[in-house]
């Protein structure tokens, strides 16, 4: 089963007893925001991705590809 984003913040916050209050403030997005996220209902900015992932200590990157129109 492949994990998603939302599981591996989760799996993270929850290894290191973080609340999701105290991970919210820290990243300076609200509760609602990180419960959306965890729960992959939300559509994050790649910024708000990056500071999580920093907080946590989760190396994030992000690939982008070349678009091809067969796939459009």
């Amino acid at each position: 089963m492949v994990k998603t984003v939302g599981d591996l913040l989760l799996e993270r916050r929850k290894e290191l007893k973080m609340t999701q209050p105290y991970l919210a403030e820290l990243a300076g997005v609200s509760i609602n925001t990180l419960y959306k996220i965890e729960r992959n209902e939300g559509n994050p900015t790649l910024e708000v991705l990056r500071r999580i992932g920093l907080i946590l200590g989760l190396e994030v990157t992000f690939k982008l590809a070349e678009s091809n129109e067969d796939n459009l």
